[in-house]
């Protein structure tokens, strides 16, 4: 991928190994840290690392204090790994800037494939002007909608909500992140202006409709799998 460099920080050799494998495979450059002072080191001393794989439960520096020392310098994507997966250490780690948050047992292929999407969004990966999942197609050059081969009439920003949708498909994703994200951090709504976009969104995507999830609590996750 370009020759994009990953940190891999988790005090389990084990599960560096597992993760670079993957990486590797996908031809990313990868570096190790097994503790958040480590990570440190490494980070402040390498100006080449795209995005963080950042486990919370590690001796010397914990993964939240690694994770707020990064920030104090650097916007660089950082994907947390932990064995918890109750929701308030979740909302913690959006809070603290995680990009996001994955519990462990956890799918290397599917990590790798939100490392892709995250850093598409950075635009350090080439990103396709087409996007398809299950019945709906996006034209990103063209801002053309289709579903089961129609072309769907959608608002600028619910095209740009959709296509934001395909490109995190199967993230859990929070109202605020999707409004940072899609209307920007100097937007001062209401979140739940997302819910009513998403309506409107499902109103006109057909068959598609329910490949947009309601994650309750928290916000969506956008799907064409059957749950």
């Amino acid at each position: 991928m370009n020759n994009l460099k990953i940190l891999i920080v988790d005090d389990e050799a084990r599960m560096r190994k597992l993760v670079r494998d993957f990486l590797v495979k996908k031809e990313y450059l990868v570096a190790e840290a097994a503790d958040g002072e480590e990570a440190l080191e490494k980070f402040y001393s390498d100006k080449d690392i795209s995005l963080v794989i950042l486990d919370v439960m590690m001796p010397k520096m914990d993964g939240w204090e690694t994770l707020r020392e990064i920030r104090k310098i650097s916007k660089v994507p950082i994907i947390m790994l932990t064995a918890k997966s109750e929701e308030h250490d979740e909302l913690l780690g959006f809070e603290l800037g995680v990009d996001e948050y994955v519990s462990k047992p956890f799918s290397p292929k599917i990590l790798v494939a939100r490392i892709d999407a995250i850093l598409r969004r950075a635009n350090k990966v080439g990103a396709s002007d087409v996007i398809k999942s299950g019945v709906i197609e996006i034209d990103k050059a063209a801002h053309i909608v289709k579903v089961e081969g129609k072309t769907v009439d959608l608002s600028y920003k619910e095209f740009e909500l959709l296509q934001y949708f395909l490109e995190n498909k199967g993230i859990a994703l929070s109202r605020e992140k999707i409004l940072n994200s899609v209307w920007n951090y100097d937007y001062f709504g209401d979140a739940r202006t997302i819910d009513t976009h998403v309506k409107k969104l499902r109103s006109k995507l057909g068959a598609g409709a329910n490949y947009i999830k309601t994650i309750w609590g928290m916000g969506y996750k956008f799907t064409d799998e059957e749950e």
